[in-house]
């Protein structure tokens, strides 16, 4: 199996499956970079992926707060969450200033809403995860989901493509 790794989903409930199964993937050290247009399903994937860790309580964007730090719960892959939220950031250097690099380093995995912006603060080793409604008109709770990875996760492509199969709601790919 090779990058990207492409699914379908067809609701809000299976976005969250499909980013819960991921989730579980995730070692101490990783950073998932959410990519995609406003209301392209970021935050509800952020839902999805903080549950399967075991974070208790509401998961909503860090838009002005910028990170946000969730403890996981027991079971989980890795003991924090740090969820951030680059959007409203003015420059590199402000994104560089959050630290997520350096908060990551430890027992966490980083999950970045509007990650395209983070890359160069970030370095190359992420599981990019771009998120697109194909038919905002038709079916707009259908998502489709793009899935590159570098650095540490460049081989596990097969390894991703295995745990998503199957997604229930999961439309053609």
């Amino acid at each position: 199996m090779s990058w990207p790794v492409e699914r379908t989903t067809d609701s809000p409930s299976a976005t969250k499956e499909l980013a819960g199964r991921l989730a579980r993937l995730c070692r101490a050290g990783d950073v998932v970079l959410l990519v995609g247009d406003l209301g392209a399903g970021k935050t509800v994937f952020a839902q999805g992926f903080a549950a399967a860790l075991g974070v208790p309580g509401p998961v909503t964007s860090p838009t002005f707060a910028l990170v946000r730090h969730y403890r996981c719960g027991a079971g989980s892959p890795v003991g924090n969450l740090i969820h951030a939220d680059v959007y409203r950031t003015g420059s590199l250097d402000e994104i560089a200033d959050l630290a997520l690099a350096e908060l990551v380093e430890e027992d966490s995995v980083a999950l970045v809403e509007w990650g395209d912006m983070a890359v160069p603060a970030l370095g190359e080793s992420a599981l990019e995860v771009t998120l697109a409604v194909p038919d905002p008109l038709g079916s707009s709770e259908r998502r489709t989901f793009s899935m590159v990875g570098r650095g540490c996760w460049a081989e596990r492509a097969g390894e991703v493509a295995a745990v998503l199969e199957p997604v229930s709601g999961r439309g053609a790919p």
